[in-house]
């Protein structure tokens, strides 16, 4: 890497670190709020009824000193307002350890619209299952959950990706041998009562545990008998006359306990073997990088400066360095962890014929590069680590006929066919066909995050807003109206508003988009973490490049 270091005394320094300062603490005022779920006294009604709330379910589950990679915080964030919201789509769920084994766990958070799922909700739930299947990680459900959020039933039902693709989901990860266990530790309705029944094993707790196909409600309006939902579907039922239920718990406590156990006894099981040594602190200290990114997106920085924050001193090899240089491919180790890291240069580089190339683009020469570094990558099952910040694929008529479509679409390939974990961080600008080449969403990265910086959008939002003002201002001529000068400026700054609002990490992080938003100087442990989970995986597939010729 380079041996130049941007002073942390310098101005540009001071001033970029402030920002970003100001930034985490709005994150962080923002995840206490979204963690609080319905509120004060939701979560005192909640305890009056003798229940944990979600997390502290999750807290009594963990090891006491296993971290909680918590994926979705700020799913639903400023979503189904006219509904009162739904913080965290009144799910939590996240990776953490058991007895040291690497668990996904899942618990509804009853103090939202009591558990209730929104659309975002199921798409929150297949996240869930997403990764236990691709990590081949236990999944324990805490179940407390009213059902379907009625309002909304058309949106969340019948679809492909809808409510009923859990259920499937459950029979498919039971067939690929992947431990599924259920705690019922409040209502558990309807069609929701087939995730419980169709893991492994079902626990259910006395008094507020119920799981039913319809309630009392329901029955008495349906078919007229009386009952309530005790006697309908209680844990007395389950466990003595129906036979539905594996494991009658008195309390919270108690349950959570006896999954802790169940899963102390589930027999061991290989692992990918990616290549891992002891740690080396990096180069800089991680709270570098909020005065090494800088406040004002356009200006350029030395993508170099921030790695150096992120892997292990002395262990960083470029691979083509004084090639396609607008792009940072090279060999590395985060915190012991062998990756190979596919970052886009931000500073304005010369390529061999000694001609500027503006930091973020990229161009065919990168393209290119990338694309023979993620085979080798492949070849050798090293993970990779994709750092985002991407204004898109370079443009004009020299770099159409130079083939940029083409080689563009080398790149895309080698991302889309490649089989090793791909984690992915959004530094700063994610835009266009840039996004999906550096490891978008779309393209199956193990996770993604975001720093708060990120950008996510079709293009910039200046070019953008403009854009959308003339297609507007097209549509209002040719319908015969006249429109003035102040009057365009005043519909600039309403789509400007509006369509910057859109490319904000946390409208990302609401639709889940991005996993989350995370702090930028824990990129280092969350990546390594990462890795970690992926590493519970021993099949990795045989590399097919498919058609690309490089």
């Amino acid at each position: 890497m380079s041996a130049d270091q941007i002073s942390t005394r310098s101005e540009a320094f001071l001033v970029n670190e402030d920002f970003m300062k100001n930034m985490l603490r709005v994150l962080h005022a923002r995840e206490q709020q979204v963690q609080m779920g319905g509120g004060e006294k939701a979560i005192a009604r909640h305890h009056d009824r003798g229940k944990m709330t979600a997390r502290e379910r999750i807290d009594a589950l963990l090891d006491e000193d296993s971290t909680f990679l918590e994926i979705g915080l700020f799913t639903a964030w400023e979503m189904y307002e006219e509904y009162g919201g739904a913080p965290s789509a009144g799910t939590v769920f996240g990776i953490g350890k058991i007895h040291g084994r690497d668990c996904v766990i899942v618990a509804n958070d009853a103090t939202v619209k009591a558990g209730a799922w929104f659309p975002i909700t199921c798409k929150k739930n297949l996240r869930a299952q997403e990764i236990a299947i691709e990590n081949r990680l236990p999944i324990i459900y805490l179940v407390d959950s009213a059902g379907v959020f009625l309002p909304m039933q058309d949106e969340i039902f019948p679809d492909k990706e809808h409510f009923g693709r859990i259920f499937r989901n459950n029979a498919v990860m039971s067939s690929m041998g992947i431990p599924q266990i259920a705690a019922i530790m409040g209502y558990c309705v309807a069609g929701g009562a087939y995730l419980p029944i169709m893991s492994d094993e079902a626990l259910i707790v006395e008094n507020t545990g119920t799981v039913f196909l319809a309630g009392a409600h329901l029955v008495k309006a349906a078919i007229g008998e009386n009952i309530d939902n005790e006697a309908l579907g209680g844990a007395r039922v389950h466990s003595e006359i129906s036979g539905v239920t594996d494991y009658r718990m008195p309390d919270d406590p108690t349950a959570l306990q006896t999954i802790r156990d169940l899963v102390s006894k589930l027999g061991a099981r290989d692992h990918a073997g990616f290549d891992r040594i002891a740690s080396v602190a990096p180069r800089r200290p991680a709270s570098d990088l909020y005065g090494l990114m800088p406040k004002d997106r356009s200006k350029p920085y030395d993508t170099h400066e921030l790695l150096s924050c992120i892997v292990d001193d002395n262990e960083f090899v470029e691979y083509k360095a004084d090639y396609g240089r607008s792009v940072v491919c090279a060999y590395a180790r985060i915190d012991g962890w062998a990756v190979g890291v596919v970052a886009n240069q931000r500073n304005i580089v010369r390529d061999g014929k000694g001609e500027m190339q503006i930091g973020g683009v990229i161009y065919s020469d990168s393209a290119d590069k990338a694309t023979r570094f993620i085979l080798n990558c492949n070849q050798k099952r090293i993970p990779l680590v994709f750092l985002q910040d991407v204004t898109g694929f370079m443009i004009g008529s020299r770099a159409e006929h130079g083939g940029i479509i083409k080689d563009g679409a080398k790149m895309v390939n080698a991302v889309a066919n490649s089989v090793v974990p791909k984690i992915t961080i959004i530094t700063g600008n994610s835009y266009g066909a840039g996004n999906y080449a550096m490891c978008g969403k779309a393209y199956d990265p193990r996770f993604i995050f975001a720093w708060p910086t990120a950008q996510i959008a079709v293009m910039g939002g200046a070019q953008s807003s403009r854009t959308l003002l003339e297609i507007r201002i097209g549509q209002m001529k040719k319908a015969g109206k006249e429109i003035s000068k102040e009057d365009q400026e005043a519909m600039l700054r309403e789509i400007h508003d509006r369509y910057d609002s859109q490319m904000s990490p946390y409208y990302a992080a609401a639709r889940l988009w991005v996993d989350g938003i995370i702090d930028p100087a824990h990129t280092r442990e969350v990546i390594s973490g990462c890795i970690e989970i992926a590493d519970n995986n021993p099949d990795v597939p045989q590399f097919n490049p498919g058609v690309i010729q490089t």
